[in-house]
């Protein structure tokens, strides 16, 4: 009977297996733990989040809008939210318009809607609390949603006003704290 060695197979599989894990680890070394701040942010670490204006005709999207901010910068977690006298940046918001775009009509009637596309479109801008003229960042925000037309129309716009303003605030968040 012919037997192999076990002691010379077991080595080359361990030197094999050893140098696997040395190169996969070198694929990580660009990587940095903690916050991907935008360069020319790197100084702030606390910022205001002033009230946001309302250009709409939607009652309560003040405070929907407001609350979504706090909420995204919170779980971001980029930035600490504090007053005004104790903050780095001022954090200022305007929701400038909602827009409903009709996705999907009835086959009897095509200006009868079955589904709608709500955008909710935020202009924003970040200034030094120090010199308010000096704006750190701008830019602008929005957020889709879809929604059913059913019975109650006036419910599904406002669940679908909540959405909507949540992911243009996400968006918003992303793109100062993280630079994309």
């Amino acid at each position: 009977m012919f037997k192999v060695p076990r002691i010379a197979s077991t080595n080359g599989l361990l030197s094999i297996l050893g140098a696997i894990s040395i190169l996969s680890l070198t694929s990580c070394s660009g990587y940095r733990w903690g916050s991907a701040k935008p360069e020319h942010l790197a100084g702030i670490n606390s910022v205001c989040v002033a009230v946001v204006k309302n250009s709409t005709q939607i009652p309560r999207a003040t405070a929907l809008a407001t609350n979504s901010i706090a909420d995204a910068l919170t779980r971001d977690g980029t930035y600490r939210m504090t007053t005004l006298d104790r903050a780095d940046a001022h954090l200022q918001a305007e929701l400038r318009k909602i827009e409903y775009l009709q996705v999907r009509s009835t086959r009897e009637d095509a200006l009868r809607s079955e589904e709608l596309e709500m955008k909710a479109h935020l202009n924003w801008v970040l200034v030094d609390t120090d010199n308010p003229t000096k704006i750190l960042a701008r830019g602008n925000a929005t957020g889709t949603t879809r929604f059913f037309v059913d019975p109650n129309l006036q419910t599904a716009r406002q669940s679908a006003l909540v959405d909507s303003i949540k992911r243009a605030t996400d968006s918003m968040i992303a793109r100062f704290a993280e630079g994309f």
